[in-house]
C-alpha cells in the first residue's frame, strides 16, 4: 500500500484514534485480516467471523509489527475505531485508488473469471507493473484488500468481481471504479440464489453500467445475454469472441495432441498465432477476453500473442495438470464447479485423453436450486457421450443423479460408479489406475475433492512428477 499516516487513515475512514502514541506513524506494509500475515508496518483489520473474532488477535498483530488495528472498539493497542470495519476498508481502498490514478480493469462472469484474470495479469505485467486479485478473493473484503496492495509504481489494477445477488457488483464498482469492464458470460453458477439466468445477467451487467463515458465495455460477442449489455452502458463497446463481427477474435481454432488450444489471434492492430500452455478449448474465449483488454491498453497483437502463449496457471486447483512418473496424468480442477465449467473440463479431458483411458471423478455442483437434478443428470450423460472411460461420482444425492444420468446414457452400465466419499474414490482409483490413464477431479469447492488429487500424487511428487 502507499504510505499513509495513521492520522490520514483515521480521517479517510471516519474513525477515532485510540492508544496511538504518534498519529504520524506510517502504515507502509499491507492491510491484512489474518494476524499470521502481519508484516512490519501493516494495518490489521479485525473482522468478527462466525467462529473467530479478529479483535482477539489485535495484541498479537501489533506485537508482530502492525502499526495499528482497524477495529470496532478500543483494544488497549494502537487502533482506529470505526462503526463497521468492512465499510472502512472499502473507503480506504477507494481513497488509495483515487490517489494513485491507476488504470482499473474489472471483470465478472459466471465461469472462467479467475483463469481470465490470471491471463490478463500475466499479459499486462509484461507492459507495466500490475496488481491483480489473488486466487478468487473477489468479494466485498477480498477486493479492497487487493486494491490496497497497489503502490506508486502500479499502472494496472486487475480486479475480479463476484456476485451472489443483485447489487453486489454495483457495490464493488463503487469501491474501485473501473475504466475497463469485462463481462465473460452468463451461465448457471449460483442460479439457485439468483432465480434465473435473466437475473444473473442483470447482476453481471451492473459492471458495464458503472463505466464512465470514456471507459470501455469488453463484451463476449458469442453470448447473447452479454452482447445485449451494450445497451446498458455509455462506454465504448469492444466485442471479443469467434463471431465474425468481433473486434478481437480467433480463427483456425484447434487443439494440440495434448489438448492445448492453438489459434490465430486477430485484433484491430494485427494478427498473430497463439499456442497456449493451458488445457481445454474453453481457454480460447478467456484468452480473447485478455487480448481485448491488452489491446485497449495499447499492446500490439504480436506481444499479446507471445504473452498468451507463455502464460501459465497462477491459481491453485484450476486445470492443474501433473504427470506422475508412472505415466498417470492427474488434472486437479477441484477449486469450484458449475454446469458450464464442468462441461468445459470434461471436453478438455476428452481432448487430453485421446488414445488413453480417461477417468472423470466428479462431485456436487452447489447452489443450482431447482436446476440441480437436471444439471447433474446432464453432466453424467455428457461424460458418456464424450467417451470418458469411467465416471466416478463422489458424494450424496447430487452425485447419485450424475451417476444415474451416465447409467441411462450408457450402453452397458459400466461407464460409471457412485461412491460415498473422497476416501472411497481414492481407494477405487489406487486399485484400478494404470500407466497412461488421465484423471480429472472436479466439484464445487465445498465438496473438497482436491483431497483426491492430492492423495493420487502422494509419494510421486518427489520422484519426478512433471507439472
Amino acid at each position: 500500500m502507499i504510505a499513509l499516516s495513521l492520522a490520514e487513515i483515521a480521517e479517510i475512514v471516519g474513525g477515532q484514534s485510540h492508544d496511538i502514541p504518534d498519529p504520524a506513524t506510517l502504515v507502509t506494509g499491507p492491510v491484512v485480516i489474518d494476524s499470521r500475515a502481519v508484516e512490519p508496518g501493516s494495518l490489521f483489520a479485525a473482522f468478527r467471523g462466525e467462529n473467530v473474532d479478529g479483535h482477539d488477535y489485535a495484541e498479537r498483530a501489533v506485537a508482530e509489527g502492525a502499526a495499528a488495528v482497524l477495529a470496532t472498539r478500543p483494544l488497549g493497542v494502537p487502533a482506529i475505531v470505526v462503526d463497521d470495519v468492512q465499510n472502512a476498508l472499502g473507503r480506504l481502498a477507494r481513497a488509495v485508488v483515487e490517489r494513485l490514478g491507476t488504470k482499473v480493469v474489472a471483470l465478472t462472469g459466471s465461469a472462467g473469471k479467475t483463469s481470465t484474470k490470471d491471463l490478463i495479469a500475466q499479459v499486462l505485467q509484461r507492459k507495466a507493473p500490475t496488481v491483480w486479485t489473488p486466487g478468487s478473493l473477489n468479494n466485498e473484503i477480498g477486493l479492497p484488500l487487493t486494491a490496497l496492495r497497489a503502490t506508486q509504481d502500479t499502472e494496472h489494477l486487475v480486479l475480479e468481481m463476484g456476485a451472489r445477488g443483485i447489487g453486489h457488483i454495483r457495490y464493488l464498482t463503487g469501491l474501485t471504479p473501473p475504466r475497463i469492464g469485462l463481462v465473460l458470460n452468463v451461465g448457471t453458477a449460483h442460479i439457485g440464489e439468483f432465480g434465473g439466468r435473466e437475473q444473473i445477467a442483470q447482476a453481471k451487467g451492473e459492471l458495464v453500467e458503472s463505466l464512465p463515458k470514456d471507459g470501455v465495455a469488453v463484451l463476449n460477442a458469442d453470448d447473447p445475454l452479454v452482447r445485449a449489455m451494450a445497451s446498458r452502458t455509455e462506454a465504448r463497446v469492444l466485442l471479443f469472441g469467434e463471431a465474425d463481427d468481433a473486434d478481437v477474435r480467433a480463427e483456425n481454432v484447434r487443439l494440440t495432441e495434448h489438448g492445448q488450444p492453438t489459434f490465430t489471434l486477430h485484433t484491430p492492430t494485427g494478427c498473430s498465432d497463439v499456442t497456449m500452455r493451458l488445457y481445454g478449448e474453453h481457454h480460447v474465449s478467456n484468452a480473447l477476453a485478455a487480448a481485448a483488454v491488452a489491446h485497449e491498453l495499447d499492446m500490439p497483437a504480436d506481444e499479446i500473442a507471445l504473452a498468451l502463449s507463455e502464460a501459465g496457471t497462477l491459481s491453485r486447483w484450476r486445470m492443474e495438470v501433473t504427470e506422475r512418473p508412472d505415466g498417470v496424468t492427474v488434472v486437479n480442477d477441484a477449486y469450484n464447479a458449475n454446469p458450464e465449467s464442468m462441461r468445459a473440463a470434461l471436453r478438455a479431458l476428452a481432448a487430453m485423453g485421446k488414445g488413453r483411458r480417461t477417468w472423470a471423478v466428479l462431485g456436487q455442483m452447489a447452489e443450482l436450486g431447482d436446476e440441480a437434478l437436471v444439471e447433474h443428470d446432464a453432466v453424467g450423460r455428457l461424460a458418456v457421450r464424450l467417451n470418458v472411460g469411467k465416471l466416478v461420482a463422489v458424494g450424496g444425492r447430487e452425485a447419485s443423479w450424475m451417476q444415474l444420468g451416465a447409467y441411462n446414457e450408457g450402453s452397458w452400465g459400466e461407464e460409471s460408479v457412485h461412491v460415498s466419499d473422497a476416501q472411497a474414490a481414492v481407494d477405487l482409483l489406487r486399485s484400478e489406475l494404470r500407466p497412461g490413464d488421465v484423471v480429472l477431479v472436479k466439484a464445487s469447492r465445498s465438496v473438497g475433492l482436491e483431497r483426491i488429487a492430492q492423495a493420487l500424487l502422494e509419494g510421486f511428487e518427489g520422484e519426478g512428477a512433471v507439472r
